[in-house]
């Protein structure tokens, strides 16, 4: 199978690439190792991580895939994401995912909201979406008239930044990490001095020598691009489909123009466009309804 965007071989890739994060983030230890880097304290996880979890409150609404989800002996919920493309919507997203996720965590039409789980939702990127060279911002709702009141929800989304600038104010071990995870290289590695960052980077070389993890990661690059031309070949039959019904509405309001009755546009409208008489009733309808707006 091949596609005009040429595979990056699983040695090269870092921890920006979702597949790889995703197959980092499997292991329990590393997961707590990379989320206390990141919080700056010691957390417990509870639940076995779950990479690529889909949450869905309806049917009827859209889900979202959240990258790797797991929860703490204190019940508080992570999900971590890493976002390599630029995307100015995270914000907005970070909004949507926090709602699905507190959709879920509530029996359906359950009253009590107290009992919902304190989450974090963490994103990190290769780029500042905010523009201030941070390498972390938090975000917690607080009171405009009262700066110092934060509204005790129980949620904080957290968007971390591997180019910052303002390293004074954020731990060395957090800095390290972050520009290991774009480079994620040996150099990088022993630059940052951190024993957490070299278990890291132990794990991921042990990744990148599978050859299951290679098999795996074939795979997925394949899935991928079969979804991508299943994606242009739907795109396709969409474009052909809208272009027959701009070429039926065309030749209603011509036939129209020309004075010709309901009965004439039909039976051409069934002859010309191999339609059933019920398709090209519901075409005029529809047309006439224009026509006269």
């Amino acid at each position: 199978m091949t596609d005009s965007k040429k595979m990056i071989p699983l040695s090269e890739l870092t921890l920006l690439d979702r597949f790889l994060f995703d197959a980092v983030m499997e292991n329990d230890d590393i997961h707590k190792t990379i989320l206390q880097i990141i919080l700056g304290r010691d957390i417990a996880l509870l639940t076995k991580n779950q990479t690529e979890k889909e949450l869905r409150t309806s049917p009827l609404l859209r889900s979202i895939r959240m990258d790797v989800y797991a929860m703490d002996e204190e019940k508080i919920i992570y999900n971590s994401e890493m976002q390599k493309q630029l995307k100015y919507d995270l914000p907005k997203r970070s909004r949507f995912y926090q709602s699905l996720m507190d959709a879920s965590l509530l029996e359906p039409g359950s009253i009590h909201f107290n009992l919902l789980n304190d989450t974090y939702i963490i994103v990190i990127t290769p780029y500042d979406i905010f523009g201030l060279g941070k390498y972390k911002y938090t975000f917690r709702a607080r009171c405009d008239e009262a700066l110092d009141c934060i509204l005790p929800d129980g949620a904080v989304r957290m968007f971390l930044n591997t180019r910052g600038n303002n390293r004074e104010e954020v731990g060395a071990e957090l800095v390290g990490f972050l520009e290991y995870a774009e480079k994620t290289d040996e150099e990088t590695m022993l630059k940052t001095g951190s024993d957490a960052v070299w278990k890291i980077h132990e794990h991921i070389s042990k990744i990148k020598a599978s050859e299951e993890m290679g098999v795996r990661y074939m795979q997925a690059w394949e899935e991928k691009v079969q979804e991508r031309e299943e994606g242009r070949s739907e795109g396709r039959t969409e474009g052909r489909a809208e272009g027959r019904n701009e070429g039926i509405e065309a030749f209603i309001l011509d036939n129209l123009e020309e004075k010709k009755t309901g009965e004439q546009i039909l039976q051409k409208l069934m002859k010309r466009f191999s339609l059933s008489r019920e398709e090209a009733e519901g075409y005029l309808q529809k047309y006439i309804g224009n026509a006269k707006e």
